[in-house]
């Protein structure tokens, strides 16, 4: 669906955001689980599959549609605004060049999670311009 986004689009990627994707990837596997044990193939046939924004891809400029990111948000992990990723493991950083980064929220080198303090050095390195 294509909405014209609100002002406060940017809030920060916290622990609580984590939780809540993982919730919806749990009430999207019990459902899928149901729907299998259904065998209801008809239903799955009528459902859409979301795809993401062509404007909201890695690596593209963030459109000016989407308004000015603050500036103590910059570099910072944010919750991704694409539906598309509402259900992944990803947050998104923007530089100041206005620049999109997606990142896995899971453990890097499986000992670093989204929010250590050595990965968020490694975030800000990998993104500066």
């Amino acid at each position: 669906p294509l909405f014209w986004p609100s002002e406060n689009n940017f809030r920060r990627f916290t622990p609580e955001s984590l939780a809540a994707i993982e919730a919806k990837i749990d009430e999207k596997k019990n459902q899928q689980q149901a729907e299998v044990n259904q065998n209801n193939k008809d239903r799955d046939a009528e459902k859409e599959k979301l795809s993401p924004q062509l404007d909201l891809k890695t690596y593209k400029k963030l459109p000016s549609l989407y308004g000015d990111i603050p500036v103590e948000l910059t570099g910072e992990p944010l919750e991704d605004f694409d539906p598309y990723y509402s259900d992944h493991k990803t947050f998104m950083v923007i530089n100041k060049r206005r620049t999109i980064f997606r990142f896995a929220a899971t453990p890097a080198l499986c000992i670093f999670g989204p929010f250590n303090p050595v990965r968020k050095l490694a975030i800000k390195v990998m993104i500066h311009s």
